[in-house]
C-alpha cells in the first residue's frame, strides 16, 4: 500500500488548476444553414471559427433546425448543409454541440432569422390547429407542439414523439462518421420554444412583453380533455381550467389566479399547477428516453435546456415561473424535480441567465436572476448531475463575464485539484461580428482564459476530469413520489460575493458594463 503511494504521480501546479479548468463553446449564428439549406458562406465561417479557436475556445453549438431537415415531407431527411458545416468545424480542431430544434426560430428574444417548423406540418395545423399550444383566449402559437399530441397519430400515422424519434435516428445514422470521430460531444434535445422544456407562456408574437407575468398554455382540445380526466380522478369533475389568471402582460397582483392568497393557494389551484408542471416533465421525460435509446454507446452526453424566468422571482406567487410550466415557490422547489428526471438519462442540465445580476433589473419586474440561478445550479448538483449554461443576451463587458465567472465556480478555484462546485461547460451567445470587434474581442479572450483557470486550451478533456464514455441506458422510471420528494426545498449551496478569477484582474467590471451601455445608446 505504501509503495503505491510513494509512487503516484506528484501532479503539478498547473496539472492541478486544469482540474478547475471550464470549457468554453460559442453559440454559431441562427442563420448560419439558411432556410433554403445551404451553407452559404462556408469561407465566412472557416474565417471565424479559427479565430474562436485561436482564442482559445473549446468548441461551438448550433442549432440543428427540423424546420430545415425535414421540410420536403414526412421522412425527408436533407443533412448535406449541416454536413459541410460540422466538417468545417472539425477542420477548425474544434468539439460540436448539436442542438435538436424541434422549434420554430423567431418570435423570442434575440431571433434575427425566421425558421418556421415544417411546412407539411403547418398544413396539419390549418385544418386542425388544436396541435398547437393555446391560451385561454384561443390563440394557437405555431411555434411547436403541444405536448397533448406527444402521443396521438395525428401526422400521417407518426405521433409527435415518433416523428422526434425519427429525425433523431436520422441524425445518427447520417452523422455517423462525426460520433465516431468524438467531434460531437453533446446533443441538446428541443423539448419546447426556445428548444426550452417549458410552454410558450411569453410569446413576444402575442404581445408579450418585459416583465408580464405570461399566460398559462393548456387549452388545446387534447390538453383540455386530459386535465377533465385527471381532475375526475382526483374526484372533482366539477374543476376546470383556470380562467381567472390574467393577461400577458398583467402584474400577479392584478389576477385572481396569482394575487395575495389567489387561486394559486387553494387546493384546486395546486392541483391544476401540479398536473400542468407534471405534464411538461413527462414530456421531457419521454423525450429524453428515445433519445438515449437512439444514442446509447455513443460517447457523448444527452443536454437538455430549461429557461431562466427571473421575473417575479422575488414575489411569493413566482407568477412568471408558473405560467411556463415551473412549478416553483418559496416552499415548493420547483426546478430539482427536472434535475431529478434528467439524472436518470444521465443528461446535463443546461440553464441560462448567467450573466444577469440583480441591480442591473428594473425594481417593478420582481427579478431576482443570482438566486434563481443559484438555486437551480444547486439543486442540479444535489441531484448528482452535470450542469452546464449560458448567457441571456448578448453581452460584451467584464461585468457580465465576472458574473458568468462566479457561476461557473461559486466558490471559486480549488488550487489543490477540483473545486467542490464546478459547471461542465458555458456557451456564449453568440458569434456575431460585434463580438469579433477588437476591443470585445480582446475582453472576451480573457474571458475564456479566466474560464479555463488561467490555463492554456486543453484538448484532452480527461485532464480537466470529463470522462465521456459511451452513452448508458436510462434508469428506471422514477415514480410520481419520487418526482414530488425532490420538490422539498433545499439550501442552496453558498455562493461566493465575486469571482477570484476576474476578466479585470479586480474591479473595473461595473464601470466596463456602464460604458458599454452608455455605448450601446449611440448605436
Amino acid at each position: 500500500m505504501e509503495k503505491t503511494v510513494k509512487d503516484a504521480p506528484t501532479l503539478t501546479f498547473n496539472e492541478k488548476m486544469l482540474a478547475n479548468y471550464v470549457p468554453i463553446f460559442v453559440m454559431l449564428p441562427l442563420g448560419v444553414v439558411t432556410i433554403d439549406n445551404a451553407l452559404e458562406d462556408k469561407d465566412t465561417l472557416v474565417k471565424q471559427l479559427k479565430e474562436l479557436k485561436k482564442a482559445g475556445v473549446d468548441g461551438v453549438m448550433v442549432d440543428v433546425w427540423w424546420g430545415i431537415i425535414e421540410s420536403k415531407g414526412p421522412k425527408q431527411y436533407d443533412w448535406s448543409a449541416y454536413r459541410s458545416m460540422f466538417q468545417a468545424v472539425q477542420e477548425c480542431g474544434l468539439k460540436l454541440q448539436a442542438i435538436m430544434s424541434f422549434h420554430q426560430c423567431g418570435g423570442n428574444v434575440g431571433d434575427i432569422v425566421t425558421i418556421p417548423i415544417p411546412q407539411w406540418v403547418l398544413d396539419i395545423g390549418e385544418s386542425n390547429p388544436d396541435i398547437f399550444y393555446t391560451n385561454l383566449k384561443g390563440n394557437r402559437n405555431r411555434e411547436y407542439l403541444t405536448l397533448g399530441v406527444d402521443n396521438l397519430p395525428l401526422f400521417n400515422g407518426r405521433t409527435a414523439v415518433e416523428i422526434y424519434s425519427d429525425y433523431l435516428k436520422s441524425f445518427r445514422e447520417n452523422m455517423s462518421d462525426f460520433l465516431e470521430s468524438g467531434l460531437i460531444i453533446d446533443i441538446e434535445v428541443g423539448l419546447g420554444p426556445a428548444g426550452e422544456l417549458r410552454y410558450p407562456s411569453y410569446p413576444e408574437t402575442q404581445g408579450w412583453a418585459f416583465p408580464g407575468i405570461g399566460e398559462f398554455q393548456c387549452y388545446d382540445k387534447y390538453l383540455k380533455a386530459e386535465f377533465k380526466e385527471a381532475a375526475a380522478i382526483a374526484g372533482h369533475p366539477e374543476w376546470d381550467l383556470p380562467d381567472n389568471a390574467g393577461e400577458y402582460n398583467d402584474t400577479p397582483e392584478s389576477t385572481e389566479f396569482f394575487k395575495s392568497n389567489g387561486t394559486y393557494l387553494t387546493e384546486k389551484g395546486k392541483f391544476f399547477l401540479t398536473w400542468y408542471s407534471y405534464k411538461l416533465l413527462s414530456h421531457g421525460d419521454q423525450i429524453l428516453d428515445e433519445a438515449n435509446k437512439v444514442f446509447l454507446g455513443c460517447k457523448l452526453k444527452l443536454a437538455a435546456k430549461v429557461s431562466g424566468i427571473h421575473w417575479w422571482y422575488e414575489t411569493d406567487n413566482h407568477a412568471a415561473e408558473l405560467t411556463a410550466g415551473y412549478y416553483n415557490l418559496k416552499d415548493r422547489d420547483g426546478y430539482r424535480p427536472i434535475a431529478r428526471m434528467l439524472s436518470r438519462h444521465h443528461a446535463i442540465l443546461n440553464f441560462t441567465c448567467l450573466e444577469m445580476k440583480n441591480s442591473e433589473q428594473s425594481a417593478d419586474a420582481k427579478s431576482a436572476p443570482q438566486e434563481l440561478v443559484q438555486q437551480v445550479l444547486s439543486g442540479g448538483w444535489r441531484e448528482n448531475i452535470e450542469v452546464a449554461g449560458e448567457n441571456a443576451l448578448a453581452r460584451y463587458d467584464s461585468a457580465a463575464y465576472d458574473q458568468i465567472l462566479l457561476n461557473a465556480r461559486p466558490n471559486g478555484i480549488n488550487k489543490d485539484g477540483q473545486p467542490k462546485l464546478r459547471m461542465y461547460g458555458v456557451t456564449y451567445l453568440r458569434l456575431v461580428d460585434e463580438l469579433l470587434q477588437e476591443t470585445n474581442f480582446d475582453i472576451f479572450k480573457t474571458f475564456v482564459k479566466k474560464m479555463h483557470a488561467d490555463q492554456d486550451y486543453c484538448q484532452d478533456s480527461e485532464k480537466y476530469n470529463h470522462r465521456l464514455g459511451p452513452l448508458e441506458r436510462s434508469k428506471p422510471k422514477f415514480s410520481t413520489e419520487d418526482l414530488l420528494d425532490a420538490t422539498k426545498p433545499v439550501e442552496p449551496f453558498p455562493w461566493d460575493k465575486e469571482t477570484d478569477m476576474s476578466v479585470t484582474g479586480g474591479g473595473g467590471g461595473l464601470l466596463s458594463y456602464l460604458i458599454s451601455k452608455i455605448f450601446s445608446l449611440f448605436k
